[in-house]
């Protein structure tokens, strides 16, 4: 039930009404919860019992923090003090190898595929990082958070460098680099919390490439956090708030900022916010309610080119073959130190696994990953700009830049799955076990279904453009076709060759 529907309620507080001593399930066919107060969304009932088990017990996330905090330093760390694993060695028999399929094979991906269903609740509940850099935070300098931080670009380049340094590290296959990478961003987080902000998460916010996927991808999510006394002036920055990651709870529209901390809950006050389940996909559908982002929508493009160039690297013939080309010409123009090893922090060098990297590697690696991310980067940037000028010339509403940043938004299913089946591909790998198609089965039926969901979320949001039924179908082709393009450059990673 959408939420437009509390107009025909009496007394409506902000979505949240007083009716008394009402029991029942619904009244006149609204939904009405247990206590006997109004709430919109699908399963008000559900949404009250897990709002309340969150706001009793909130006290005891500290303790949850340290175990994660435990755990997360155990599989990181650990492997670095034990003997090298064997060659038979498996999850079960190896904690090198269980801390690398827990980190790959189940955290990765399923964080990732869990947002669907809750949200930013790993953020708010679990992660080590954000909970760390707050501590740090409380006991540190509390400078003001500088514009660098602030500026909206600033995960983006963090995502970004993360994504291609663990690749050229090898950080899927070594341990030395799991605990590079996963170790220095939390120490990266510590530090920003200790230097920036004053009791908030400057670093979940501003700077954690890890909380840009999971709150771009938040968006499609069933969970949301609406204020029961929602003010006008859209979604601010302000660390005047509750909130520790400096949303302003009342003009709050958006979802991506929201760790779910539940700070912001107090069901029995008329302020703040309270939790309000939806279908999967509405606030995509309806974008253009939610504060549409263009910095979301470049990420988007190019976070699923940036996965595509990871896993191609390693597939693709082609990119042995230019690789070899640009090796040999750089050698006959006399550039012989590419043949040399760079520093172990920024590439893969492992005698003893039999992998050692060059500068060739290196320059390879990082030129292939970003030049895939800049093809797909542009397909799917022509792709949404042909959408919006049909929309336009069908009876699209607003601008031509309004309407690109809202259909941009219809590729974020396709989005996440390429990051699922490309950095958390051994999610899959176990699935050998009972039939030798059954990982590559189930990928393909994971990106078809994507495909599906971004056509669907693309025809919703044309529809709140104005464009008609009849029409719409028109403006609806060139997202098909961006889908399919990335679709076609994932089928070697799916598929093989």
């Amino acid at each position: 039930m959408q939420s437009d529907a509390i107009s025909t309620a009496p007394d409506t507080v902000a979505g949240l009404t007083d009716l008394g001593d009402q029991t029942n399930d619904t009244l006149n066919g609204i939904p009405v919860i247990c206590n006997g107060v109004y709430r919109p969304g699908m399963w008000p009932v559900a949404a009250t019992w897990v709002e309340a088990f969150f706001v009793r017990h909130r006290n005891k996330l500290l303790w949850v923090h340290l175990t994660t905090s435990v755990f997360f330093l155990a599989i990181i760390l650990l492997p670095l003090y034990l003997p090298e694993a064997g060659e038979d060695a498996t999850p079960l028999n190896s904690f090198t190898h269980f801390a690398n399929f827990a980190m790959w094979g189940l955290w990765f991906p399923l964080v990732f595929l869990s947002v669907i269903f809750s949200g930013r609740s790993w953020c708010g509940l679990f992660c080590p990082m954000g909970a760390a850099s707050e501590w740090a935070n409380r006991n540190g300098l509390q400078q003001t958070i500088p514009a660098w931080v602030r500026w909206e670009g600033t995960p983006i380049i963090s995502f970004l460098i993360i994504t291609v340094i663990g690749q050229t590290v090898g950080v899927r296959d070594h341990p030395e680099a799991m605990a590079e990478i996963f170790g220095g961003t939390l120490l990266a987080a510590i530090l920003l919390g200790f230097v920036y902000g004053r009791k908030k998460r400057a670093w979940c916010r501003h700077m954690c490439p890890i909380g840009l996927l999971l709150g771009v991808f938040s968006r499609i999510g069933m969970v949301q956090f609406a204020p029961k006394r929602p003010r006008a002036g859209g979604d601010r920055h302000t660390e005047k708030s509750v909130c520790p990651t400096m949303i302003d709870i009342s003009r709050k529209e958006e979802s991506r900022h929201c760790i779910e901390c539940f700070r912001c809950v107090q069901p029995k006050a008329r302020g703040g916010l309270y939790l309000r389940l939806r279908h999967p996909g509405e606030e995509i559908e309806q974008i253009r309610k939610h504060h549409p982002n263009m910095f979301e929508v470049w990420f988007l493009f190019m976070g699923t080119g940036i996965a595509l160039g990871g896993f191609l690297w390693l597939v693709l013939p082609q990119y042995q073959m230019l690789r070899r080309k640009l090796g040999e010409w750089l050698i006959e123009n006399g550039w012989f130190w590419i043949g040399e090893s760079g520093p172990w922090w920024l590439m893969s060098i492992h005698p003893e696994r039999r992998e050692i990297f060059n500068w060739l590697d290196f320059f390879s690696i990082v030129g292939f990953m970003l030049g895939c991310m800049v093809i797909i980067t542009l397909v799917l940037a022509m792709t949404t700009a042909s959408a919006a000028w049909l929309s336009g010339r069908l009876g699209g509403d607003t601008t031509f830049i309004r309407r690109f940043a809202e259909l941009g938004y219809q590729y974020t299913p396709v989005a996440m799955i390429s990051l699922v089946i490309g950095l958390g591909a051994a999610l899959f790998e176990p699935l050998y076990v009972f039939h030798a198609d059954m990982p590559n089965t189930l990928k393909l039926i994971l990106f078809v279904a994507s495909i599906i969901w971004s056509l669907r979320l693309s025809w919703h949001i044309l529809g709140h453009q104005g464009i008609t039924r009849s029409k719409r179908w028109i403006a609806h082709i060139p997202g098909l076709i961006g889908s399919l393009v990335v679709g076609a450059a994932w089928w070697p990673g799916i598929f093989g060759l």
